[in-house]
């Protein structure tokens, strides 16, 4: 009888810890919302890092890079300062076609051409100290704030661009 009676009180017991494991089960836990393509991360995006500053610098002579969305985000412009003119002389050459690339989204903006004013860019001779641009057609809204971008003009490829609003 004494053994009828533990064998018992086992039986309970692993049927109440059954139960529980399987009440466990069919509640999962809390899963954060999945991100869609144009929900902003919940992580802070950093700035491009002093080491790449410095890369850019030393090797194309530009500083103070910048995306940024323009024209109620119909445009991005990515701009730059002039720290040595012969180095930066490729970005400013007419012949290139600028192209700025969203590697996440696929996406691939290049520089709208006006009839009467030509490509949205500005090109001619390197100045040091001054302050050039390039907009690029963001049609549709593809690229929006927050997303790293690269720009590529000749031989120059600017990567870990962020975009701001």
């Amino acid at each position: 009888m004494r053994q009828m009676k533990q064998v018992l009180s086992v039986s309970l017991w692993a049927l109440g810890l059954g139960m529980l494991c399987a009440s466990q089960a069919a509640t999962p836990p809390n899963k954060p919302e999945k991100s869609g393509p144009h929900q902003p991360s919940r992580y802070t995006a950093g700035g491009m890092p002093a080491g790449a500053r410095n890369y850019y610098a030393t090797t194309w002579g530009v500083d103070e890079l910048a995306t940024q969305l323009a024209e109620s985000g119909q445009l991005v412009r990515f701009g730059y300062r002039i720290v040595n003119a012969a180095l930066a002389k490729p970005l400013l050459d007419k012949v290139s076609n600028p192209s700025l690339l969203d590697e996440r989204r696929h996406a691939v903006l290049s520089v709208p051409q006006m009839e009467k004013v030509g490509p949205l860019r500005q090109s001619g001779p390197a100045e040091v100290g001054k302050t050039a641009w390039v907009l690029f057609s963001n049609r549709g809204g593809v690229v929006q704030p927050g997303d790293r971008v690269s720009v590529v003009i000749g031989s120059v490829r600017i990567d870990g661009l962020i975009v701001e609003k």
